[in-house]
Formats: C-alpha cells, sequence, structure tokens
C-alpha cells in the first residue's frame, strides 16, 4: 500500500473514496460543516437532519457519486465526542474506513485528517489503523479470494507546511502497523505449522529483511546453560525448543557504551495442552496463540531495527510446545534453574512462567540492565480485567508509568496490578525454594511474584496480555483473531 500526504482541498482529491470523519458535537447546523454541505450540494447537510447517519464512534454513511466532488464515494464516520477523540480514537477510525473501503472495492481512498493532534502523530496513527484495518486472519482459505486491497491512501491535511512532518509520520505508522500485523499473522498460525523450529526460521527471514541479527540457542545450548525450568516443558512433545535472541545489527556501535540495555522476552508456547495437567478440550484450539507474547516482541524488534530507538534493545523468545508425554513432566517433579533456584512445579500448566523464568534470567546474563516481559500467562488476568486491559506489574514504577501514558497513543490499555511481598508466601515450597503455583487467589499476581524471583535486583516489568491477544468478536475497525497487542506498547517505550 502508498501513503501519500496531499495538501489539495479534499472536495478537489481524485480517489474512489474520501473519507470524512464527524463529531458528535457537530450538528447540521455547526460552522465547521458549512464547507462540507456547500462542496456536496446540500446532501450531507440533508443525511444530518434526516437522522440516517449517527456520528456515534465508528458508524458511517456511504454517499455515491456525491455531487461537487471529484471523489466518487463520500464516507462519513462517526467520530463519537470531540473531548475523548485521542489518537487510539483516529487509529480505529482510520482501520474503520479502510474495511469500509475494502467492502466497495476501493483501490484509492482519502482520509481527512480533523481534530487538534499534531500532524506527524495524526499521520502515524492513521498508517497504522488503515494497516490493522486491512489484515484479515484467512490464512489458510483455499477458495478464491476477491482482490479487495486498497492500494493508496491519501492523507490530506489542508496544511502545506507540514509535508516533511507527515511523510515522517506516514513512515513510521507503515512500519509500526506492518510490524503488527507480523505478529497477528503468526499468533493466528495453527500449531502443526508454527512450531518452535518454524518460529525460529521466520525470525531468521524477518531479521533479514528487518535488520535483525539473530541467534537461536537449541536444546543442547541450554541443557550446558542449566535452563531446565524451560527444558521442563518441552520435554513432552517431539518438537524440539529453541531460545530465539534477537539483536538491531550494528546497534552496539552506534549506542554510548553506558547506555542502558533493555531486554524484551516474550512467551513463546506454540501450542499449549496444559501437558500432565491438561486443559479442558474446550476453546484448546486457542492455544495455538500462546506464543501471542514472542510474536509481539518479534514484531517490536523488527520495527525498532528500522526506526532506531534511543537506547540499546535485545529481544527473546523461548519457544516451546508443552504437550503430554512418557517424557513430560510430572506434578511434583523438582527441576533447577538457571539461575540455580530450585523449583517444585505442582501443575505443568503453568508453564509460561517456567520458561521466561530462564529466559529473563538468561537476558540479565546477556548484559540487560531492564528487563519487560510479555507473556498470555494466566487465566486469572482474564477474569481479573477481561478483554479490554492487560495486567501490569513489576518494580520499575517509573517505566509502568510511561508505558500508562502512552495508552492513549498507543491504543493497549494496561492496567497496574498490585505485587506486594505478600504474595509470595503463595508460591512457598516445602521441598523446593519455590513452586510454580500458589492457590486459586490473585492467580496473575502470584505468577508474577513467581517472575521476579528471576529478575532479582534488576528493574522490570511484566504484562499479562491473556484476554486481549485475540478478538472473537471482530470490530469494525479489524478482523476477528490475534490483536498483536503489544507491538505498539514495546516500540512506542524506545521510541
Amino acid at each position: 500500500m502508498r501513503f501519500e500526504y496531499s495538501s489539495q482541498f479534499y472536495a478537489e482529491v481524485v480517489c474512489d473514496l474520501l473519507v470524512y470523519p464527524i463529531f458528535e458535537e457537530e450538528t447540521k447546523d455547526a460552522k465547521t460543516l458549512e464547507a462540507l454541505h456547500k462542496s456536496t450540494r446540500g446532501v450531507t447537510k440533508s443525511v444530518l437532519e434526516s437522522g440516517e447517519f449517527k456520528t456515534e464512534l465508528h458508524r458511517t454513511c456511504l454517499i455515491h457519486k456525491p455531487a461537487g466532488m471529484k471523489a466518487s464515494r463520500l464516507l462519513l464516520v462517526g467520530a463519537g465526542k470531540k473531548k475523548e477523540f485521542n489518537l487510539a480514537k483516529l487509529r480505529e477510525l482510520a482501520g474503520t474506513a479502510v474495511r469500509s473501503a475494502r467492502s466497495v472495492s476501493c483501490k484509492s481512498a482519502a482520509f481527512l485528517r480533523r481534530g487538534s493532534h499534531p500532524l506527524r502523530d495524526a499521520a502515524r496513527v492513521v498508517a497504522e489503523g488503515v494497516l490493522y484495518g486491512s489484515y484479515e486472519s484467512d490464512l489458510h482459505k483455499t477458495r478464491e479470494k476477491e482482490e479487495r486491497h486498497l492500494e493508496r491512501l491519501f492523507l490530506i491535511a489542508e496544511k502545506p507546511a507540514g509535508a516533511r512532518e507527515a511523510a515522517a509520520g506516514l513512515r513510521r505508522g507503515e512500519i509500526v502497523g506492518n510490524a503488527t500485523n507480523l505478529a497477528r499473522s503468526l499468533a493466528d498460525e495453527p500449531s502443526n505449522i508454527l512450531t518452535p523450529t518454524q518460529f525460529a526460521e521466520r525470525a531468521i527471514a524477518v531479521g533479514k529483511e528487518a535488520g535483525l541479527e539473530v541467534e537461536v540457542l537449541e536444546r543442547e545450548d541450554m541443557a550446558k546453560l542449566g535452563m531446565n525450568t524451560l527444558l521442563a516443558v518441552a520435554r513432552g512433545s517431539a518438537e524440539p525448543p529453541k531460545l530465539i535472541i534477537l539483536r538491531i545489527a550494528n546497534q552496539k556501535r552506534r549506542s554510548k557504551s553506558k547506555s542502558p540495555l533493555y531486554a524484551f522476552i516474550g512467551k513463546g508456547v506454540t501450542f499449549d495442552s496444559g501437558g500432565i495437567s491438561i486443559k479442558p478440550s474446550e476453546k484448546m484450539e486457542d492455544m495455538k496463540a500462546d506464543m501471542a507474547g514472542g510474536a509481539a516482541v518479534l514484531g517490536a524488534m523488527s520495527a525498532l531495527a528500522q526506526l532506531e530507538p534511543k537506547h540499546q534493545v535485545i529481544g527473546l523468545i523461548p519457544a516451546v510446545e508443552n504437550l503430554p508425554g512418557g517424557r513430560a513432566t510430572k506434578p511434583g517433579d523438582v527441576v533447577k534453574s538457571l539461575l540455580g533456584k530450585t523449583v517444585e512445579i505442582i501443575n505443568t500448566d503453568a508453564e509460561g512462567r517456567l520458561i521466561m523464568a530462564d529466559a529473563l534470567a538468561y537476558a540479565r546474563t546477556l548484559g540487560a540492565t531492564h528487563l519487560v516481559d510479555i507473556a498470555t500467562l494466566t487465566g486469572a488476568c482474564i477474569i481479573a480485567l477481561g478483554s479490554v486491559n492487560a495486567g501490569m506489574m513489576g518494580t520499575d514504577q517509573m517505566l509502568m508509568d510511561m508505558m500508562r501514558r502512552n495508552c492513549s497513543l498507543t491504543g493497549e490499555k494496561l492496567w497496574q496490578l498490585p505485587l506486594d511481598e505478600d504474595y509470595r508466601k503463595a508460591i512457598r515450597s516445602e521441598i523446593a525454594d519455590m513452586k510454580n503455583v500458589g492457590n486459586r487467589q490473585a492467580g496473575a499476581i502470584t505468577a508474577a511474584k513467581f517472575l521476579q524471583e528471576f529478575t532479582e535486583d534488576t528493574p522490570w516489568v511484566h504484562l499479562d496480555i491473556a484476554g486481549v491477544d485475540l478478538d472473537h468478536d471482530g470490530r469494525p475497525f479489524a478482523a476477528k483473531g490475534a490483536t498483536g497487542f503489544g507491538v505498539r506498547t514495546l516500540a512506542q517505550l524506545l521510541l
């Protein structure tokens, strides 16, 4: 898709579809719409007066061959309340617009920027939203698909002096938008195709294109290092585990010697049956997306490699399958982690924290000064926060505050949960240093408390994205399936 900036008056832009957002406060008599009504020779005024079009967020009205305009169609899109119209809403609106454009087989569209957001930021989120709305999860459908891809998107701002700002914003939005869709495509892949080995191979391919150096540790490498909590999860599967390490090429030479080193660690369980503590069969197919955290790390790292972050960053993705089998880890087994701490495995379905424990510890051996992990870690987080917010916990309050402030820009909502030391007693073991699950209370917090044991004094933030990794209902601005949650959050953190 080509993204372009135009300072033309919107009525003069030649395209298949012109998108015009309208706020709830703008009534039929609003002065801000006088030019629109005049350009359409009163058609839009009639539509608003009749009540045919409601200006609630994401509501649309398509007008064919609008008189007085060079666009073949005019799409009015409800922008909701103006005071609530942040950059996240603008991104969603762009997604709604592109899905409407595709439904009528448009090849080119123009989006009129409205609102008071800086042009660079507006351009960026419009590009992200358009790409997000363009994604479909029908990766393996064999029937002939209709070609309804939008090929060209104009951003209209009617401000000639902003061309450079708009171009920079569109470029960044295109990079981050494509990275988000990369993460979505990985999480939508069935587990017979996206095995740990295939995950590593795709990371290598992405790395070559984006400018990432990719290292893959094999089972033997991890065994020599003593990553026994990670390897314990992989024991029941015929698929070998992988630890994927991502570095931005030449970044160390560009950075100051005392620059902090951030590590993003993403859970990469390509399928989670629960192991011996097997899950119920209902909705088990969704467990192909238990590697959504790892996909987010790969997506974010691919974007950062192209956008040059302010600080050094590495990415780690422990990739495994968790299956029952004759060699599978059993409840009651005790394993020693890379850090030397012993873990009594009470429930083999609490596997994500086991692989993340060794990955977090290993990131510290690589020199990481700040840790951010992202994982579909607990069903308890879904009970607590539903499918609206991801859970956030950690020891770096400044970093968590920054991530919360970014939510209105990224559109990825985060809610901080407590991490009091009193929660640790839930994971005390009688025969080992700790056990991998507590009781049914505060499950998301006790899981994070387990991870904290392996971060020790390194500043750390944990994101539990269970509940926000998949969308089962579909939205006006996005298809059903994987959401790519976390790519924008991680990229924004370092940009």
